[in-house]
C-alpha cells in the first residue's frame, strides 16, 4: 500500500510539472457521490485512500483573465481561449520571405497592446542575416503607427544563431523587459524542442511574453502553446466622412491563421490595425476587396492590325534589299531558310 501511494504521488508530481511546462493548471475536483467511499458499521463514509481525485485539465480555462493578452477581436480571442498567453512562448510564423514586413507589423501591434500603461522596454533579437534581409523598423513609423517610443525598442544583432538563442534565454529571465522578440529565418536545427522549452520555461518564470518570429520556414514542433501564421492582406480604401476614398490605401491588414492553440480550434481571420486607436478590428467578409477597384494593367486598345495567329512564321527581306515581297511569300520562309526549319538542330 505504501509503495502504491508513493508511486501515485510521483505520477501526480510529474503531471503537475508537465502542466506547468505546457502552460496548463491542475484542478482538484471532489469525488462523485457514492464513488471512492468506504463505510463500515457505525462509521461515517470517508474518501477511499486509493481514489484518484486530482484531474489535470488541458488548456488555461481555469486561469485568470489577466494571464492572457486579448487582441480585442472577439472571435480570435474565443478561438485562443482568451487570447495569447502573457507568460509563455508564442510563435508568429511567416511562410515566405515577402511576409516579413507583415509578420513584423503584427508583432509590433501586439507589443503596442502590451505597452499600454507601462514604460518598460522591449528587446528585439536577431541574427545579422535576418536584419540584412528584412531590415530594421523605422523609428518614426513606430511612434506614428504603433505608439511605441523609439527608446522603448532595443535591438541585439547576433552574428550567429547560437548567440541569438543565448541572448534570448538570458533576456527571458529579466523582469525589466516588457517582452522579448526573437526573429529566426528558415528552420535551423538548433531551434528544436529543447531550445524552445527553455525559452518557454523562462518566460513562465519571469511572467513575460517571448515572441518567436519564424520567417520563411516550415512549421515544426516547438514548445510554444500558440502558433499564428501571418501574411499580408489587401488593404481596403481609406474611410472618410463622405465614404470610402476611391484609389486610396487604407489601414494595414493582416491575414491570421491559427496553426496551433490550446483549444485546437482552427480559424482564419482578417484583421485591420487602427493606428489612431492602437487596436485591432476584424474586417467583415464583404470588405475583403477595396471598392471601385480597377485593373492594374489597362486593356490594350486602338491597334490597327491584330497580332498574327500562333504558329505563323514571319519572314523578313534581306538587309539592304529593296525588292518587294509578294503577299503569298510573307507567310513562308525563304528557300535558303527552309532546311533550317525542317532539319534537326545540330549540337556544336
Amino acid at each position: 500500500m505504501a509503495t502504491s501511494a508513493v508511486a501515485r504521488e510521483t505520477v501526480f508530481a510529474l503531471r503537475r510539472q508537465i502542466a506547468k511546462i505546457e502552460g496548463t493548471l491542475p484542478e482538484r475536483l471532489a469525488a462523485p457521490a457514492g464513488e471512492g467511499l468506504r463505510a463500515g458499521p457505525g462509521l461515517d463514509a470517508a474518501p477511499e485512500p486509493d481514489a484518484d481525485v486530482t484531474i489535470i485539465r488541458r488548456g488555461l480555462a481555469v486561469a485568470s483573465p489577466d494571464a492572457f493578452l486579448a487582441t480585442g477581436v472577439e472571435r480570435l480571442d474565443a478561438a485562443l481561449s482568451g487570447g495569447l498567453p502573457k507568460a509563455a512562448l508564442s510563435e508568429i510564423h511567416g511562410l515566405e520571405t515577402r511576409n516579413a514586413g507583415a509578420v513584423a507589423g503584427f508583432v509590433l501591434s501586439l507589443v503596442s497592446l502590451i505597452l499600454r500603461g507601462q514604460p518598460l522596454p522591449v528587446l528585439w533579437i536577431g541574427t545579422s542575416e535576418i536584419f540584412r534581409e528584412a531590415g530594421f523598423p523605422y523609428a518614426r513609423g513606430l511612434q506614428g503607427m504603433f505608439g511605441i517610443a523609439p527608446e522603448q525598442l532595443l535591438f541585439s544583432e547576433a552574428p550567429k544563431l547560437t548567440d541569438a538563442l543565448w541572448v534570448a534565454e538570458e533576456a527571458a529571465k529579466m523582469t525589466a523587459l516588457a517582452a522579448i522578440i526573437l526573429e529566426i529565418r528558415g528552420s535551423p536545427q538548433r531551434l528544436d524542442l529543447t531550445a524552445t522549452r527553455r525559452l518557454h520555461a523562462r518566460a513562465q518564470n519571469a511572467g513575460r511574453p517571448v515572441f518567436l518570429l519564424r520567417q520563411a520556414g516550415e512549421a515544426e514542433p516547438t514548445a510554444a502553446p500558440v502558433r499564428l501564421i501571418v501574411s499580408a492582406a489587401p488593404a481596403a480604401s481609406r474611410r472618410t466622412i463622405a465614404g470610402s476614398l476611391a484609389g486610396s490605401i487604407g489601414r494595414p491588414a493582416f491575414t491570421v491563421s491559427i496553426g496551433k492553440s490550446r483549444t485546437a480550434l482552427p480559424g482564419q481571420f482578417t484583421l485591420e490595425w487602427n493606428p489612431d486607436e492602437h487596436a485591432f478590428e476584424e474586417r467583415k467578409p464583404r470588405e475583403k476587396r477595396a471598392e471601385n477597384s480597377v485593373a492594374v494593367v489597362p486593356a490594350s486598345g486602338g491597334r490597327t492590325d491584330p497580332a498574327p495567329a500562333p504558329g505563323t512564321v514571319v519572314a523578313f527581306p534581306a538587309f539592304g534589299s529593296s525588292a518587294a515581297i509578294s503577299p503569298t511569300a510573307r507567310d513562308q520562309p525563304s528557300r535558303p531558310q527552309r532546311p533550317a526549319h525542317i532539319g534537326p538542330r545540330r549540337a556544336g
